[in-house]
């Protein structure tokens, strides 16, 4: 583990214990990866969306500065929870895009393994939000892979740690977790 991530993981478990100056010392740390996932989000967007990368990164850090009671295990942990605020942040901004719209095309969203692609719409973004919600009731563990890798954008490994699974479970579940979510988007 490189020592910024170690670095990352011992003020994360400081400021869980309450110590503030821990927080001023974190913020920079993981700012510009907090804006690097938003970023990658946001450039799939339609041109006009009201989010901007800027306005993702700070609405989410300040969710999560806000949050209470969580004890930060590590770095990882920490941009897994990241990962499951930004996506509640951008489906919220997707159902209030579409509030006073009735669209009638169809989704068209790809899970790449490379991360490069996110949903073209808010109509993209909702009913992937919805596919993973029905995913969730039936396998949660699948859907958190694919909220980790798609929205956290983080590693196989990454992802096997967080979740305390090996990494070819990871991979086997983000494969079936993207077939099943595919055929559930193609219904809609």
């Amino acid at each position: 583990m490189p020592s910024s991530s170690v670095e990352i993981s011992r003020l994360l478990r400081a400021w869980g214990d309450g110590d503030q100056a821990a927080l001023n010392q974190l913020t920079p740390l993981v700012y510009a990866e907090l804006h690097r996932i938003a970023h990658r989000h946001m450039r799939g967007q339609l041109p006009g969306q009201t989010l901007q990368t800027t306005a993702l990164v700070n609405e989410a850090y300040l969710r999560l500065v806000n949050v209470e009671g969580v004890r930060w295990q590590d770095r990882t942990h920490f941009f897994a929870v990241s990962a499951q605020i930004m996506r509640r942040i951008l489906v919220d901004s997707a159902r209030a895009h579409l509030a006073d719209k009735r669209g009638g095309r169809l989704p068209h969203v790809y899970l790449d393994e490379s991360m490069d692609a996110s949903p073209q719409s808010s109509e993209d973004l909702i009913a992937l939000d919805d596919a993973l919600n029905a995913l969730e009731e039936m396998d949660p563990r699948k859907a958190r892979v694919v909220e980790l890798r798609f929205f956290g954008g983080l590693s196989v490994e990454q992802t096997a740690e967080a979740l305390k699974i090996s990494a070819p479970s990871v991979k086997r579940d983000w494969k079936l977790a993207k077939t099943w979510l595919t055929r559930e988007l193609s219904r809609r």
